[in-house]
């Protein structure tokens, strides 16, 4: 079997189209090219009860490009400036309308109704489709992943969400053992969830809408299948069915329900009472007619009815207690629902499309309201037009305030949610990367269950095994892998057409006896039984070839269920086109030989050919998480058997973006992996090109970027050695001083000095300069003129404050801000109500001083301040502070393999070991991190880093491939270095050579975010509660250390009584109370008001909080009384 060189090389083509980003951006493309114009057509007309001649027609909706109004011009915008001026990126939504006035019918277009918010590199983003170039212009970075939203400034992600798969039967057993079939369905219109349920041996159908379990006969009957037989045949004739059904049967004649009039009466007695039966437009229907379209409309709705027939949906009932009767009889038939064939996932599109159509229909019925009030009003001389009720705003603030709280709240479908979106991590790039492909469960994470959180076989290749987080939400928050792809709505005409074609017989001519024959294989489209096959594998073989030869949708994906052999169940075949499905690429073998040849790989690194054209010819195909089950796949072309069908196109694929990024992670502990993705997202390092010129509230940028010496295919894929986070440190692994136990490393002060590990913190700080109702604004003015050309040091303590003001009242650029520093001299108007009455000039405003101060604990310099406008705040001034960070005593560093540690000591370089010639340490790593963590793949990566140095280039390090260890070695013998990378050190505080030989060489060290400047904490006396009296918590409060219950018990079980009494009550809130010996209540002033006598009134101590609790009680008609003992 011939090697192909080289298959990667197809993964970046891929990751051009699809894959990481493109997801998101392809989901919010379908949505507004298609399935807006589908909601509007879905919801076109407005009629009034008022007048039956009016009417108002929504033809055509567009969306433009993104662009704000201001002073009356529109001007497009682009996503920096949203960003820079607190805007929303959002373009305009405009409808065409057609509507009576009057006798006329007048037709307008280009109709605003609302903003739309953007997504970043969406077909209506102006970003798309530019050069590096253009987008330098425009101050956008060009390996940004967009993707997201801008909304009032603030980068949005809508998180994937993954679901249950709609329209699919899915067997489970509810609580009291039951077993149940459950289909939830979905439509444009309406979503419901309807369930069979199997109670002492008989069958009943649950709704929303029925007050109670119905009968299936009743059911049944009500769809027009009167009698037995039918009903017998529609779920099968062998014994074991007519069994299963038995007492059902009887049970409707029991209930004497014979008839269709008398089933649907039944069923009609049964609904819940809906509240718009009433109200003026409300057309009242008979129970018979109402329970008739329950059973259309709202009973499985994705099943199409033609000519009032329900036949489709009985049969599909009827499945649903096949697939129970076949459950009961074999219990591996319930369905495993964390099999990831049975999710889906929403992308953005597919949210934002179900909030915009809850809003678009609230937006009509605001418009039918103002009809209906307007049209009867004829003393108007004019003729109402219906154009003027058109509220601009209402659509655009209900979209931006979803996006921007991530609450998606549908009264239609009663569809409550929260924390769907989050604000886009600009830690590091790998965090914003990391943040796109994160997928969100809707499972609680407080229930401790490990079936949601376990790794799943299914989700080979389409989810990363590493990319989760530790804690809570472990297993529940996944992350997508590198190659897979999340895919829309498909429509289904075509493929039924097809499937006819292809030698399907319509299920709607058989009857129940012949659709379950053994040698019929039903098939299902989308769930639903669409007819049967006598052949399934050469349906399926020719279903395939015309898949691979671009005449089917390359997403759909079909699959043949095979049942076990011997149980007598039906074997199917499922097509399935619907969208949130997980797909990935795989290279199509036959007859044991990969299509891809040598000559392909050739053509597409030479950019002739791209991964689409390999789509279009057949050689490779996306296979779903169910046909994975139908393909036998090799890892590699030494794998391929007689049998094999697909081969991957290379194993790294299986990790995530993030796990990427780790070297020779085959070689680690695998909970080290998942510590590395965690920590990968805290690593400081750069953010973007474009990070200087963005005023977010918070950057970390590291001075001295490094591109890792041992680097993985991943890196290159995903541009992060183009931004990346870490420095390759010269690393010793051996003892030192006693200050590197648990993980402390020790740093060389040379190398800390010459920049190792340092790094800029950015901070904004923003003030609003506002205008107020009586025409009157802050101004900013300029400091006390005693200020000028003197240092903070010849200042009186009173005016040092003002000492850096330029001036126009703002901090000057460069100059030093300490704690309480003035930034900004505002001073706000004095509120007064006369010159709202009177129109008195401005010159006569009285002002009050509000200046902004500089609340840091560590000194910082104003970097640049940003003076700008939006709709919403007049004026709005933004003071970037910056400080550089050096490494100090406690910060905390990682290498990329969960090996963390803090700085314990920095030494002095003429302390440190070094070798013959002159080489020294940047930094010292305890051995003993190695023998119970196994992350190996830290020393292979110091081999390979070092075999790198000494050969000018970087090495691999690629999951399940990267440079091997033996030619590592013998590259160091080379260049006259020991085989196993170990060197002769001499100490620097002996001058005598170290007894062994110690293992060195550089390895990618990255300086995470958690600072022990921005940790510590400790305080004296300070700020107080003002209800309990005892000290604030929390570091940015000032507040105190906490003495909590459990040292508390420590104490206790110590015996240190005076301790505690002075910890708990003398330091905190002691207070001194007057009591009453004789009634046990609170005197005031050495007087008991209750028994109005000065004698048995004492003073005593107590915690404040006491009192209060006491006195609270008093309130509630409690009486505590407090008992007084001589001390």
């Amino acid at each position: 079997m011939k090697h192909v060189e080289d298959k990667w090389k197809l993964l970046p083509e891929f990751l051009k189209i699809r894959g990481l980003v493109k997801q998101h951006i392809d989901s919010f493309n379908y949505f507004i090219n298609q399935e807006a114009q589908e909601i509007v057509k879905a919801n076109s007309e407005i009629r009034s009860n008022q007048d039956e001649n009016f009417f108002l027609k929504f033809e055509k909706i567009n969306i433009d490009m993104p662009s704000i109004e201001e002073d009356y011009v529109i001007n497009k915008i682009m996503p920096h400036e949203c960003r820079l001026r607190d805007l929303t990126y959002s373009a305009p939504i405009t409808v065409d309308i057609s509507y009576t006035r009057g006798r006329n019918i007048i037709k307008k277009n280009g109709i605003k109704i609302g903003q739309m918010p953007i997504m970043l590199g969406s077909s209506n983003c102006w970003l798309n489709n530019k050069s590096e170039k253009e987008l330098a212009k425009i101050g956008e970075c060009p390996y940004d992943p967009r993707g997201y939203f801008i909304i009032r400034g603030v980068e949005k992600v809508i998180l994937i969400q993954e679901q249950m798969s709609k329209n699919r039967i899915i067997v489970e057993l509810d609580d009291k053992q039951n077993f149940v079939a459950l289909v939830n369905s979905s439509t444009h219109l309406v979503k419901s969830r309807a369930e069979v349920i199997c109670k002492n041996e008989k069958f009943s159908m649950k709704q929303n809408i029925f007050t109670e379990e119905i009968p299936i006969c009743i059911i049944f009957k009500a769809m027009g299948i009167e009698s037995d037989q039918e009903i017998a045949q529609f779920i099968g004739t062998q014994p074991k069915f007519l069994e299963e059904m038995s007492l059902s049967l009887l049970e409707s004649s029991k209930k004497d329900v014979l008839t269709q009039e008398q089933a649907l009466n039944y069923i009609g007695a049964r609904i819940k009472s809906k509240i718009n039966r009433s109200g003026p437009n409300a057309i009242v229907k008979s129970k018979r007619d109402e329970a008739f379209d329950i059973l259309k409309d709202v009973i499985l709705p994705h099943i199409e009815v033609s000519n009032n027939s329900l036949l489709q949906k009985c049969r599909f009932i009827a499945l649903m207690i096949r697939r129970i009767i076949e459950a009961k009889e074999d219990p591996s038939k319930i369905d495993d629902k964390d099999y990831y064939g049975n999710k889906r996932l929403e992308l953005a599109g597919q949210l934002v499309s179900l909030l915009f159509e809850d809003t678009f229909k609230r937006f009509q019925s605001d418009i039918q309201k103002q009809v209906n009030k307007s049209l009867p009003n004829k003393k108007n001389r004019e003729p109402f037009d219906a154009s003027t009720c058109f509220n601009h705003d209402f659509i655009s603030s209900a979209l931006e305030n979803a996006i921007s709280t991530g609450n998606w709240s549908l009264k239609r479908f009663k569809m409550e949610r929260a924390g769907v979106t989050q604000v886009l991590g600009r830690l590091s790039f790998i965090c914003a990367l990391g943040m796109m492909t994160r997928i969100n469960s809707q499972f609680e994470k407080t229930r401790k269950v490990s079936g949601p959180r376990s790794l799943q076989p299914s989700q080979w290749g389409v989810l990363c095994p590493s990319d989760t987080p530790e804690g809570e939400s472990c297993g529940l928050v996944k992350n997508l892998a590198l190659t897979t792809h999340v895919t829309t709505d498909q429509p289904v005409k075509y493929l039924v057409d097809l499937c006819f074609n292809l030698g399907m017989e319509d299920a709607n001519l058989l009857v129940g006896t012949e659709l379950y024959d053994e040698n019929t294989f039903l098939i299902f489209i989308n769930g639903v039984p669409m007819g049967v096959h006598r052949n399934p594998q050469k349906f399926i073989r020719d279903f395939r070839f015309l898949r691979r030869k671009g005449k089917i949708n390359e997403f759909v994906s079909i699959y043949f269920q095979q049942s076990k052999p011997g149980s007598k169940l039906q074997s199917t075949i499922q097509i399935a086109c619907d969208g949130g499905r997980l797909v990935r690429p795989l290279i199509i073998v036959q007859n044991r030989i990969p299509l891809i040849t040598q000559i392909d790989i050739d053509e597409v690194s030479m950019g002739i050919r791209t991964f689409n054209d390999c789509i279009r010819e057949g050689k490779i195909e996306y296979i779903d998480v169910n046909e994975e089950n139908n393909t036998l796949i090799a890892l590699s072309e030494k794998d391929i058997s007689l049998n094999t069908t697909h081969l991957e196109i290379d194993p790294l694929t299986i990790l995530g973006c993030v796990a990427g990024l780790i070297p020779y992670p085959h070689h680690n502990q695998s909970p080290r992996n998942t510590y590395q993705c965690a920590m990968g997202k805290q690593a400081i390092g750069s953010i973007g090109y474009n990070q200087m010129n963005r005023v977010d509230t918070l950057l970390l940028l590291l001075v001295y970027n490094q591109k890792p010496m041992v680097k993985t295919k991943t890196i290159e894929m995903i541009n992060y050695e183009k931004l990346p986070a870490g420095q390759n440190a010269s690393v010793a692994i051996m003892s030192y001083s006693g200050y590197d136990i648990e993980d402390a490393i020790v740093l060389n002060k040379a190398s800390v000095d010459r920049g190792f590990g340092r790094a800029i913190y950015i901070r904004r700080h923003e003030s609003n300069m506002k205008r107020y109702a009586d025409r009157s604004f802050d101004i900013s003015s300029k400091p006390p003129a005693e200020i000028e050309g003197k240092s903070k040091e010849e200042l009186p303590w009173n005016l040092q404050r003002f000492h850096n003001l330029d001036q126009d009242g703002m901090a000057k650029i460069g100059s030093k801000l300490t704690k309480g520093d003035i930034w900004l001299n505002k001073y706000s108007p004095v509120e007064s109500d006369d010159r709202l009455l009177t129109n008195k000039p401005h010159s006569s405003v009285e002002y009050n001083p509000s200046p902004e101060s500089y609340k840091g604990g560590a000194p910082s310099y104003v970097d640049r301040i940003q003076i700008s406008s939006n709709p919403e705040k007049h004026f709005l001034v933004k003071m970037i502070a910056r400080q550089t960070r050096r490494p100090e005593l406690g910060d905390k560093f990682s290498s990329r393999h969960g090996q963390k540690g803090v700085v314990g000591i920095i030494v002095p370089q003429e302390d440190m070991p070094f070798s013959e010639n002159g080489w020294c340490p940047d930094l010292i790593m305890n051995p003993h991190g190695f023998p119970s963590r196994m992350t190996v793949g830290k020393m292979i990566e110091l081999m390979a880093g070092k075999a790198g140095v000494l050969e000018g280039e970087q090495k691999y390090g690629t999951a399940f491939a990267g440079d091997k260890v033996e030619d590592m070695g013998k590259l160091l013998v080379k260049h006259g270095y020991s085989y196993f990378g170990k060197d002769y050190l001499t100490s620097g505080i002996t001058g005598e050579p170290l007894n062994c030989y110690v293992f060195c060489g550089p390895v990618y060290y990255q300086r995470l975010k958690h600072m022990v400047q921005d940790k510590m904490h400790a305080r004296a006396r300070g700020p107080m509660t003002s209800l309990t009296r005892q000290p604030t918590e929390g570091r940015s409060r000032g507040g105190g250390q906490r003495l909590g219950e459990m040292e508390r018990d420590c104490l206790i079980g110590y015996g240190a009584a005076s301790l505690l009494n002075e910890r708990l009550m003398i330091s905190s809130d002691v207070c001194d109370v007057n009591v009453c010996d004789k009634c046990g209540f609170f005197g005031y002033k050495n007087f008991c008001n209750f028994c109005k006598d000065k004698s048995n009134v004492y003073s005593v101590k107590m915690p404040y909080a006491c009192k209060l609790l006491l006195q609270e009680l008093t309130c509630m008609n409690i009486r505590p009384k407090i008992k007084l003992k001589d001390s």
